[in-house]
């Protein structure tokens, strides 16, 4: 990593003239990938698997926002999987965010009512880097962990993705 300061990263202007994302706020290009299972308790016990959380995927939601507007598309598509789950922002215990660049992370939070510092405790993808699938698969997993760790309760994980688009999912743990 090269050290860097607040300074340093003000000075690099916008990827493309009289944008927002800077070459100092935005996720670095990583190789990788993830996976899941997911089935019920009955199938996990008659394959001798022992699962240790009980977990709900309530809803899910998709949205896609105004060309050139890749920032706003996870805010639709989590107020669907909001709404479609019952659960408000008040309810979640936990929030998980991905997307490339810092500013998408400041405009869910404002967005949605949430605190930017109490999401993504344990790192996003800033840290982790990007591709999409697992990035996304890495932070679904985190949040579970949180959930599991703060006592169960409601998370959501919300993201974009390509051509502008958003993903968001409810989880229950416990």
């Amino acid at each position: 990593m090269t050290p860097t300061t607040a300074d340093g990263l003000a000075k690099l202007g916008p990827v493309e003239p009289g944008g927002v994302h800077s070459f100092g706020a935005q996720t670095h290009p990583a190789d990788g990938n993830c996976g899941f299972i997911v089935t019920t308790r009955e199938k996990a016990k008659e394959l001798s698997a022992d699962p240790k959380l009980e977990i709900q995927i309530l809803s899910y939601g998709f949205s896609r926002a105004k060309k050139g507007f890749m920032a706003a598309a996870p805010v639709p598509a989590a107020e669907m999987a909001l709404r479609n789950a019952g659960v408000t922002v008040k309810d979640l215990k936990a929030a998980k965010t991905h997307s490339p660049f810092v500013v998408n992370d400041i405009y869910m939070s404002r967005m949605m009512g949430m605190d930017v510092n109490w999401m993504n405790n344990y790192g996003n993808s800033m840290i982790y880097g990007h591709p999409q699938g697992p990035t996304a698969g890495r932070l679904i997993i985190e949040l579970i962990e949180e959930l599991a760790m703060l006592g169960g309760g409601y998370g959501l994980w919300a993201g974009c993705a390509a051509g502008d688009t958003g993903a968001a999912m409810v989880f229950k743990v416990g």
